[in-house]
């Protein structure tokens, strides 16, 4: 473990996260940077790198190529998020750089978001909203009006049955849905009964599933892991939802699918080139989309923000890390 003491650290902090949220450094003592705008540039990015000695990233901003060479004291990135693909992983670990996240504080939200989405979908809550907001006189009142879809006796097919995954499952199960998952590895049959889920390979899931929900980080095996092939074999009945990271699926395959109908219907809180999201896709009915607030709830955003800089602490106070991304780092240490 790194035993260096904290006197004298220095850390940066790339995004104007609630101040409260880095509480743990200040009380301990570590100089704390901010930006001068809402976010970090590139430029205040790789200046600080040069002076810190740790840095709170936040998810959905690239760090930038120059930090990894600018950094000659930099000794930890702390992510403010789950996934770390904003991080070039490999580069930190060859340059000794502890990179940590903060998976468990995104649980909850995430999975309650994707809940949220699907029911939405579902029963046609946004687009009928819509409607009446726009043209009130075009949404029909009757029996065999604004029909939707019932989860009930439904098939949920979940790809990645980590945290996030098994929350879904368990908010997911009193709606009376049938759980199967996908996972590189087969979960434990304790956990199974638990979750009343059975395990499917990923053919199987995307072609019995009502429901695909993704809980997938993005690595280079998982890129496009649903392109045109695999939106092929999905029900021309199902829906996805997607609130893992948007490059999981090929977004061209996808609007063409929704287009031509080959699936009924997708709720999206993550894209591919995010912030952009196609006109293509805001133009159809059988589309919901948030611009990935998963975890956007005020009480979440400072328990990440304590946790990341909860983990700036106890690496620097030589306490074991519950949340290290590359331990083998650590192990050089």
């Amino acid at each position: 473990m790194d035993k260096s003491t904290k006197e004298g650290k220095c850390v940066f902090v790339t995004y104007r996260i609630p101040e409260e949220s880095v509480a743990p450094l200040t009380e301990a003592g570590f100089e704390v940077l901010w930006p001068e705008g809402r976010k970090a540039t590139e430029e205040e990015y790789v200046a600080m790198a040069g002076g810190c000695d740790a840095i709170l990233t936040v998810f959905g901003q690239k760090v930038p190529e120059g930090v990894y060479d600018a950094g000659k004291r930099l000794r930890m990135l702390s992510n403010f998020g789950a996934g770390v693909d904003n991080i070039a992983l490999d580069k930190a670990t060859a340059r000794g750089i502890v990179v940590t996240n903060t998976p468990d504080q995104v649980t909850r939200p995430t999975a309650e978001l994707a809940m949220t989405l699907l029911l939405t979908l579902v029963r046609r809550v946004a687009e009928i909203d819509r409607r009446l907001r726009q043209d009130k006189k075009s949404v029909r009142w009757g029996v065999m009006e604004n029909l939707g879809t019932t989860l009930d006796g439904k098939r949920l097919g979940i790809i990645g049955m980590g945290r996030i995954g098994k929350t879904m499952a368990e908010m997911a199960l009193p709606f009376g849905v049938e759980v199967v998952y996908h996972n590189r590895r087969r979960l434990p049959d304790g956990e199974e009964r638990r979750y009343q889920a059975r395990w499917l390979s990923l053919d199987e899931l995307l072609a019995t599933a009502d429901i695909v929900s993704l809980h997938t980080p993005l690595t280079p095996e998982t890129h496009h892991l649903l392109d045109a092939s695999a939106l092929a074999k999905m029900k021309s009945s199902a829906v996805l939802v997607n609130t893992a990271r948007g490059a999981v699926v090929d977004e061209e395959a996808l609007i063409r699918a929704l287009q031509e109908k080959k699936i009924a219907g997708a709720a999206l809180d993550v894209f591919e080139h995010e912030p952009e999201i196609p006109d293509a896709l805001l133009a159809l009915d059988n589309v919901v989309v948030v611009p990935h607030i998963g975890t956007a709830t005020r009480d979440t955003r400072v328990a990440i923000g304590r946790q990341a800089a909860q983990n700036i602490v106890d690496f620097f106070e030589g306490r074991e890390l519950k949340y290290c991304v590359n331990p083998e780092v650590m192990g050089r240490r």
